[in-house]
């Protein structure tokens, strides 16, 4: 539900202080094109925009990948293995990015598999430091935790 992205980002900025205290911006996860058009909107950029820090909507999502949810942590990392880029105009994002601060921020993180292939980007593109924020931590089935 999009209405709730202003007071759960609120919730979210307040309880990230420490997070974002320093950062130049924030990083929405991007959604492939096709999910964001179906979507109508893409949640962690929404998120994003609540946080109070200026947001930098520099990454793109290259290929689609499938759904996370039912994946094992091994899988997870495969299926999002070089499914993100910088935005198809490099010059322009790469100054953007070059010795800054960056927070990426997400919706749901399970294994961390989506935000470290996202924060692999950013580094590869200079940034100084790559932090990770999410709304929902969500934990994998027990039979899931030992595979890790």
């Amino acid at each position: 539900r999009r209405s709730l992205a202003a007071p759960l980002g609120a919730l979210l900025r307040d309880a990230a202080c420490p997070v974002l205290a320093g950062a130049d911006a924030v990083v929405p996860v991007p959604l492939h094109p096709w999910k964001r058009l179906l979507r109508g909107f893409n949640q962690s950029a929404d998120l994003a925009r609540a946080l109070g820090v200026p947001v930098r909507p520099v990454l793109w999502r290259s290929r689609a990948t499938r759904a996370q949810a039912g994946l094992t942590p091994g899988q997870r990392r495969r299926n999002v293995a070089g499914a993100f880029a910088l935005m198809p105009w490099p010059s322009r994002v790469s100054k953007k990015i070059e010795k800054q601060i960056l927070v990426l921020v997400d919706d749901v993180m399970t294994t961390g598999a989506t935000l470290d292939a996202c924060a692999r980007v950013l580094e590869r593109a200079g940034a100084r430091e790559v932090r990770t924020l999410a709304l929902a931590r969500a934990l994998p089935p027990a039979s899931n935790a030992t595979r890790r």
